[in-house]
């Protein structure tokens, strides 16, 4: 029973991976920039992942675009999700198609080199200026990013990829990173319900998955969003009635250091949590497997099991997206 998405650490596999990848509570995979060559290398690096166990470990990445994509040579540079809103401001509908058309064409590159999953679309709303967030924000209106976000969804499901919204219940409201700080919104449900909410109200339903942020909201509720079970399950299950899986951040990142990561994990499962992520701290990766703490939350591994990809889409469909993005100014080939 697996709980745990953790990284390797470099373009290979080495003794130390596979130690932690034949682990029982290791589901997934998380693939950065560093394990990254050329497209061959990634397919046969994947292709290794996938070897070692059954079933399959799930293989992500986050390739939202813009400043948020790992795996650039060989693939399409695509733009930053704050572009398909500046085409959605001046064309509504012709903003949505390019958003859907980033999706499949994501989607299917990835697919097509066999990863499951890119950590995206992203729902944060940029409300405020952020150097985290910024331009992987669709829109600084809500309804807007709603609409986007979906759009982009809709593409990645129509190349057989599963989407994940993030970063529940929103990362858009603070300037802070939470990768190096310990980000605080100090605003009401009532307005967080007015905005950052409001694409999950809208999206969950098309969703397989949403990650949370490491983001404390005193006024609402105590603690990291990612720790509190105020946030996961009567938020997110009870009143949004979400069923899919629920993805922790990286718990080794600043924002999410409330203990030690042994106390941290539990906290996250406890939670509501179904799968947390691990990054680039592989003492704490060790920690967690070898510690007999660590227990799989009832339901997880059905809801993780939903993620794996289903029917690549054609290639004429591909090529549709690919011309509707370079003829629209947001990608160059």
């Amino acid at each position: 029973m697996s709980c745990l998405m953790i990284d390797i650490d470099g373009p290979v596999l080495k003794d130390a991976d596979l130690s932690r990848l034949h682990h029982e509570l290791v589901g997934g995979v998380i693939l950065f920039t560093r394990n990254y060559q050329n497209r061959d290398q990634l397919i046969d690096l994947v292709r290794a992942i996938k070897a070692i166990k059954t079933p399959e470990l799930i293989v992500a990445v986050d390739q939202e675009g813009g400043r948020v994509q790992r795996f650039k040579s060989d693939f399409v540079v695509l733009p930053a999700a704050a572009e398909y809103g500046r085409v959605f401001d001046r064309d509504y509908q012709h903003g949505l198609m390019c958003a859907a058309a980033g999706g499949l064409l994501m989607a299917a590159e990835l697919s097509s080199c066999g990863i499951d999953l890119s950590f995206a679309p992203v729902l944060d709303v940029a409300s405020v200026p952020s150097g985290v967030i910024g331009d992987r924000s669709f829109h600084r209106d809500p309804i807007a990013a709603a609409e986007l976000a979906g759009a982009f969804s809709d593409g990645m499901q129509q190349a057989g990829m599963a989407s994940v919204g993030k970063h529940f219940p929103g990362h858009g409201g603070v300037s802070g990173d939470s990768h190096v700080e310990q980000p605080c919104d100090t605003r009401t449900l009532a307005q967080l319900e007015a905005c950052d909410l409001l694409p999950y109200k809208k999206l969950l339903g098309q969703l397989q998955g949403v990650m949370t942020a490491h983001v404390d909201f005193p006024k609402i509720y105590p603690g990291i969003a990612t720790l509190a079970p105020e946030w996961i399950e009567t938020e997110l299950r009870e009143k949004l009635g979400f069923k899919g899986v629920v993805f922790s951040d990286d718990l080794s990142m600043e924002g999410a250091k409330r203990g030690s990561i042994i106390e941290v994990a539990k906290a996250a499962l406890k939670a509501g949590c179904d799968t947390l992520l691990v990054c680039n701290d592989s003492a704490a990766v060790d920690q967690l497997l070898d510690s007999g703490e660590i227990s799989v939350p009832v339901g997880a591994e059905n809801r993780f099991n939903t993620l794996r990809p289903r029917e690549i889409c054609s290639g004429q469909r591909i090529e549709a997206a690919l011309s509707l993005l370079q003829e629209s100014g947001l990608i160059q080939v």
